[in-house]
């Protein structure tokens, strides 16, 4: 993955007319919001009528000034002449677009006259306004239950031999929406737990395999009936519609698949007269 660098801002820039109900870090009279958080305000804002909003909001550069003070540039990312773009750099990903910082301006009444500028975020990358998919939200995706595969698969199965259990290790692709912007979702089983039914169960890594080659398997001590339980652990990654950058969902969800009830059976070979095939068959069978 390739980073470049962008000239962005000062090293602390500072709002001096915070207020707390923006729900930013409140240190003195500074208010400091992520970039996100910020985009989100002027978002919302948007949605009441030019002429009731009591707040302003623009994205443009720190510019410093010939004196040293540092003042609101233009929103095409320009200074007025004689200052200075500020000359701080911000690790983008390639691909991604740079986010000036915010500016916002209020005013006491719909009548009142604006207030100065202030800085609200410093800016940062064009992943930084996107949609966060939480773990909340990744669990409540409709996540496919984990394939389970028995064998044999007949009803039954023997005290003493191995049963055999195997499933699909492939990634799944959903999709789905955040803040009205498309997302697609990749979840993929990384961890998978057994409950074999009669108190034993077993957590691995492995999908398992099919007979001659399997590796997950269980073996039935006594006679009765159960049923395989089996719950599979996902992780997932999603990218937002028109960004190129995948970020990983920082939790995981879960999924079940149950077999259907099987009986354990308990059997003993013995010698015979003749064929267990024949018709009828010999009463020794």
């Amino acid at each position: 993955m390739t980073l470049y660098a962008v000239m962005l801002a000062p090293a602390t820039p500072a709002h001096a007319g915070g207020d707390p109900i923006f729900g930013g870090e409140l240190s003195g009279d500074t208010v400091r919001l992520s970039a996100g958080r910020a985009e989100d305000l002027a978002r919302a804002n948007l949605t009441l009528p030019a002429e009731q909003r009591l707040a302003e909001f623009e994205r443009a550069p720190y510019c410093r000034e010939a004196a040293g003070q540092w003042v609101m540039g233009f929103a095409d990312g320009t200074c007025a002449p004689g200052a200075d773009v500020a000359q701080t750099s911000v690790q983008c990903e390639e691909g991604d677009t740079l986010v000036m910082p915010m500016w916002m301006r209020e005013r006491a009444t719909p009548t009142s006259p604006w207030g100065e500028w202030d800085d609200i975020d410093a800016g940062g990358c064009g992943v930084d306004l996107l949609p966060v998919l939480t773990t909340e939200d990744f669990r409540r995706l409709p996540i496919p239950a984990p394939a389970l595969t028995l064998q044999p698969d007949r009803g039954w199965v023997l005290v003493n031999i191995e049963t055999i259990v195997w499933t699909d290790p492939t990634p799944v692709t959903l999709r789905t929406d955040l803040l009205g912007r498309g997302v697609t979702v990749e979840a993929t089983p990384v961890r998978w737990t057994y409950d074999f039914g009669d108190g034993h169960d077993l957590t691995t890594t492995l999908p398992g395999q099919p007979y001659p080659d399997h590796d997950v398997f269980h073996e039935y001590e006594q006679p009765g009936e159960a049923a395989i339980t089996l719950t599979a652990e996902w992780t997932g990654r999603y990218q937002v519609d028109g960004s190129p950058v995948w970020r990983t969902i920082p939790g995981t969800a879960q999924t079940t698949a149950t077999s259907t009830t099987f009986t354990i059976e308990e059997r003993t070979s013995r010698l015979v007269s003749g064929l267990c095939t024949d018709r009828p068959k010999p009463p020794d069978c």
